[in-house]
């Protein structure tokens, strides 16, 4: 039997709308949504069908038997295995209240059913990895706009100038927003990008700046200079929607471009030449704040400053500029009900402090890695029970050694996903969760310049002994007594539920695999855009007032970063596009397209160290020694080494992973709260490490 299916790619976070060909149960093309991506899909998205076929992942619930982390595991049904979860949860309820549980999730579109099932535990505790990802980028949104960091959507294909800050952009790859970059350049739009090292994006960049590490805000501050200097910026939309220009301007007096050249080691007339692009490119000038900035402890004010260049531009509301990410409201349409509309909210303190200790931090999913202090010292109470869901905090996380730690204070551990990792192998249980291609999810509501409701549909059933989330957290809540938060049998009976106030049904997502509210985009009218600015004064605070009022400075005098101790490395990492993380290392075609990383070092330097391409190195942290192929290359600052994450796993069973590479969050001894004050991310580029050739090299035997 043959079918067509609408459904929603899971290979990473991005989540693209995909068209899936299946017969007898077998995927037989997987494509990009034709009415979003006209067909396009990336590497990894094409990998969805090797996914399901490997069988190198968890196949049935698994319950621990021996020591954390031993490996030894039996294979249980899934009644014993949500019975004894809802057994230890019930144990740590009764002992230390409902508030000792935390859960997480990847976050996305979809995360309401694990925050719903916390919540009707009684905890706030609900969390996700976003502190190692875009916490500094979303407060710093914030704070200048009273928005958060997906309150604007790019208009790149419309503009004619995108400036990247380490956004890289070709490699972090969203097909979709990789297809606006590349017609903006066939219309002959610029792109110029700001890294350590080059890249795919630098490669097609108009200008590229090879900057020393950690100095992203001194260029920042210093364009701002520029553009003010030569009045550049536009002084009406200055004028009419922000507050404390005059103190920016006074702020970056000192901030200039030969002092900056200087401090990023980079030439003062590339700068000037870029400002002068930039005053012509202007509205259609689009400043990334920034995806992934956990880098370095002034990353919250990097983003903040590149926020302010796009206000600076007045590129807000306009074709080619930030255009304001638009809701059901906005189209006289009322959203999808979401699960946690019927869970009662918690009354407790998290247990992270955000919104409590921590005031400068939107309550929201909180810190996840703030939650460690609480399980090591019982403050503000004890945390008893973790469960994760699709969220490795091992391979998000620093220093897995001192996770580990905080963890043993635990008496339950969970992992829920669709494959090991190096949390689930450390847990007390994995439940396996159904691959994407073999599991329905939740409807949810994507702004956007054309709103739309998306959802994922089940193209096959699942090949082994697996469940999708619903069923596993419903099966959870009616073990616990918490059947009145789920109440819907099937996930027909809750996407009905859900579409019920937005007056569509599921037939109407059958022509295109979503529906949208809007046939045009929906832009507000420019002149009159008082009160979308969410912040105190209703305009763009380029002066803080919720920041002034928790004592933090809204513009941070610029600190030049720490250079390396003799012998030593500033730690770097990225993205390659054929991976998600650590979530796709061990799949069989993309690991076969890329089996493991190297470490990239300067060429100069690793002359100085007697390493050639291809020897094996030895990068050492604290007590911690990995062992990884050296790559030697002009395109990388001297200060630093650069790896691509996810890799160095430990987990016996993924054969084609085990010890594969380095794991660069292993090497971040001591990092594990190294946070920025302000932004809440952590300094995730803040490690030094030292490189030595290896003693693991093979000898050549000299010739006789």
């Amino acid at each position: 039997m043959k079918k067509s299916v609408w459904s929603m790619c899971g290979m990473c976070t991005v989540r693209c709308p995909i068209r899936v060909e299946v017969e007898d149960n077998t995927v037989t093309w997987l494509e990009g949504n034709q009415h979003i991506l006209k067909g396009a899909l990336c590497a990894k998205g094409s990998a969805g069908p090797a996914l399901v076929a490997d069988k190198e992942r968890p196949q049935q619930p698994l319950i621990r038997r021996g020591g954390r982390g031993a490996g030894r595991w039996e294979a249980v049904s899934w009644e014993f295995a949500l019975d004894y979860i809802a057994d230890k949860l019930k144990t740590i309820i009764d002992r230390h209240g409902p508030e000792s549980i935390m859960a997480s999730s990847r976050g996305g579109p979809f995360h309401d059913l694990v925050k719903a099932f916390t919540h009707a535990l009684g905890s706030p505790n609900y969390t996700d990895h976003d502190s190692a990802c875009g916490r500094n980028v979303h407060h710093a949104s914030i704070s200048l706009f009273g928005l958060g960091r997906k309150g604007f959507i790019y208009d790149i294909k419309n503009a004619k100038h995108l400036v990247l800050f380490g956004r890289n952009i070709l490699s972090s790859l969203r097909p979709a927003e990789v297809n606006q970059v590349m017609d903006m350049l066939d219309k002959g739009g610029r792109l110029t990008y700001v890294d350590v090292r080059q890249t795919l994006t630098g490669i097609k960049a108009t200008n590229f700046f090879q900057v020393r590490p950690g100095t992203d805000y001194a260029l920042a501050l210093a364009l701002i200079h520029e553009i003010i200097k030569a009045d550049g910026y536009d002084a009406e939309f200055v004028e009419r929607y922000t507050t404390g220009f005059d103190e920016l301007a006074y702020f970056v007096e000192n901030y200039s471009a030969e002092w900056a050249a200087k401090e990023c080691g980079i030439k003062v007339k590339d700068i000037h030449e870029l400002v002068g692009q930039l005053i012509a490119d202007r509205p259609k000038v689009v400043f990334h704040p920034g995806w992934m900035l956990s880098r370095y402890n002034d990353s919250f004010y990097a983003s903040r400053a590149l926020n302010c260049l796009n206000a600076l531009m007045g590129n807000i509301e306009v074709e080619g500029g930030l255009i304001f990410a638009k809701g059901a409201g906005d189209c006289g349409g009322k959203g999808p009900r979401s699960l946690t509309e019927l869970s009662p909210k918690p009354t407790a303190k998290r247990a992270d402090g955000v919104g409590d200790v921590y005031k400068q931090f939107e309550k929201g999913p909180g810190l996840f890695h703030l939650f460690y202090k609480a399980m090591a010292t019982a403050t503000p109470y004890p945390i008893k029970g973790i469960i994760c869901v699709r969220h490795d905090p091992f391979a998000c996380f620093p220093d897995p050694k001192a996770q580990k730690e905080a963890l043993d204070n635990c008496d339950l551990i969970v992992s829920v996903d669709t494959h090991y990792s190096e949390f689930g192998w450390y847990a007390d249980v994995i439940l396996p969760e159904s691959t994407y291609l073999e599991r329905d999810s939740m409807i949810a509501l994507q702004k956007g310049m054309k709103p739309r409701l998306v959802m994922r549909n089940k193209a096959i059933d699942p090949q082994d002994d697996t469940l999708d989330l619903y069923r596993i957290i419903k099966g959870l809540a009616t073990r616990l007594g918490l059947d009145q938060y789920f109440p819907h049998s099937t996930m027909q009976e809750l996407w009905a539920w859900q579409l019920e106030p937005t007056g569509f049904t599921l037939a109407d997502f059958e022509k295109k695999g979503f529906v949208e509210y809007a046939d045009k985009p929906v832009l507000y009218d420019r002149d009159k855009l008082e009160g979308k600015f969410k912040t105190p004064s209703g305009k763009i605070e380029i002066i803080s007032q919720k920041l002034d009022e928790w004592g933090f400075p809204s513009w941070k005098p610029y600190e030049s970063p720490a250079k390396p101790p003799k012998g030593q490395y500033r730690l770097v990492f990225g993205r390659s596009p054929l991976h998600a993380h650590s979530h796709t290392i061990n799949n069989p075609l993309l690991n076969e397209l890329m089996p493991q990383n190297t470490l990239w070092i300067n060429t100069r330097e690793g002359g100085k160290m007697g390493i050639a391409e291809g020897d094996l190195v030895d990068v050492i942290s604290g007590d911690v020694t990995s062992v990884v192929i050296a790559k030697l290359t002009d395109f990388i600052h001297p200060e630093a080494v650069y790896t691509v994450h996810g890799f160095g796993r430990q987990i016996p069973l993924q054969t084609r992973a085990y010890h594969a590479g380095m794991s660069d969050q292993k090497l971040m001894k001591g990092q594990l709260q190294n946070m920025d004050p302000v932004g809440g991310g952590l300094n995730l580029c803040e490690t030094f490490v030292a490189v030595r050739k290896s003693s693991k090299n093979h000898q050549r035997k000299r010739e006789l």
